[in-house]
């Protein structure tokens, strides 16, 4: 579990964060959030032959290629919650393809007062969802078990997808048929130049975009980014 401190640490998340839900003060600190997502990689690491949900089950590795990953983001995600102008109790996020959590689960462990759906088309999938929000303890996550295609319009104030298929003009517009007006779309990407190729290619959709070098604790053999489009 040190490594896991450390990397939330680094990070940028408080020893202590206290957050409010309507009128209901909710704390987190960072112990609270390890034992859950301590909980959430020992799941992973007992189902993952079966559902195919991670490229590893070693324990290190989940937690710097997969949690850590994850989170790299928490500081831009909180900036973008902050522009929104909403409160948290009404901001809502979905995490499109889910597959195992990634970055749904451990998002919405340190996001604890903001609205997580994660959204899944496998069943088998669904269940292992639903299963690990639940030995978290997880109470702001609601699994649906859909193809994002069949989302209603104008749901999210802000959608992330990582290890998903590449944006292609049916996805991006399905994507954005979703988010709503002033919303965000946060793409967790990997090399620049393969960035901009896959942008190149629906530039008459997306015209303008946003990306944010993301700094993954322990991760230095990899490039990691984060591509934001504005609704």
């Amino acid at each position: 579990m040190d490594k896991l401190v450390e990397g939330l640490k680094q990070i940028g998340i408080d020893e202590k964060i206290s957050r409010s839900s309507d009128s209901v003060c909710v704390n987190n600190t960072i112990e609270d959030i390890c034992i859950k997502i301590e909980k959430y990689i020992n799941e992973i690491i007992l189902f993952n032959s079966a559902y195919n949900l991670t490229n590893t089950s070693d324990h290190d590795e989940l937690v710097v290629r997969h949690i850590l990953d994850s989170l790299s983001t928490y500081k831009i995600i909180s900036s973008l919650i902050e522009k929104s102008g909403k409160s948290k109790a009404e901001f809502k996020a979905a995490d499109i393809g889910s597959g195992g959590g990634l970055p749904g689960i451990p998002l919405a462990a340190v996001f604890s007062d903001i609205h997580f759906d994660l959204i899944e088309r496998m069943s088998k999938r669904c269940a292992f969802l639903e299963n690990c929000s639940a030995i978290m303890g997880l109470k702001n996550v609601n699994v649906i078990c859909k193809e994002a295609e069949k989302i209603p319009e104008k749901e999210y104030d802000l959608i992330t997808f990582r290890a998903f298929r590449p944006l292609d003009q049916k996805m991006i517009k399905t994507l954005l048929k979703i988010v709503k007006d002033g919303g965000f779309l946060c793409a967790y990407k990997a090399k620049i130049e393969n960035i901009t190729q896959e942008m190149n290619e629906i530039a008459d959709i997306i015209p303008e975009y946003q990306i944010e070098k993301l700094q993954v604790p322990f991760l230095e053999d990899a490039q990691r980014n984060l591509v934001i489009i504005k609704k």
